[in-house]
């Protein structure tokens, strides 16, 4: 299996106490630490919603770490998609 089949595309919307406590910048650094590309930005309805791309294992471990207990804040529930990679991304942001 090539590299290319192995990449997906990680959407995560994460409910909680999730702005202004660090936890995007938290998320920032597990996604560069696991090799992935993307963001993570605040929502109006106080979600952070993160997007990574990369691989699969990579990504599924990146939503193991968002549910994980062990982030800035308090997390409630996190909601995944998963989807083909769309590409075009460039290191990962804090929106």
């Amino acid at each position: 299996m090539s590299e290319e089949q192995t990449n997906t595309r990680l959407t995560a919307w994460v409910r909680g106490r999730v702005q202004g406590v660090g936890f995007r910048w938290w998320t920032r650094s597990r996604a560069l630490e696991l090799g992935l590309v993307g963001s993570a930005r605040n929502m109006p309805d106080g979600r952070v919603e993160v997007i990574a791309e990369g691989d699969r294992d990579h990504c599924e471990r990146l939503l193991a770490a968002l549910r994980s207990g062990e982030s800035p804040g308090s997390v409630e529930t996190v909601v995944e998609r998963w989807s083909d990679p769309k590409g075009g991304l460039n290191g990962f942001l804090e929106r």
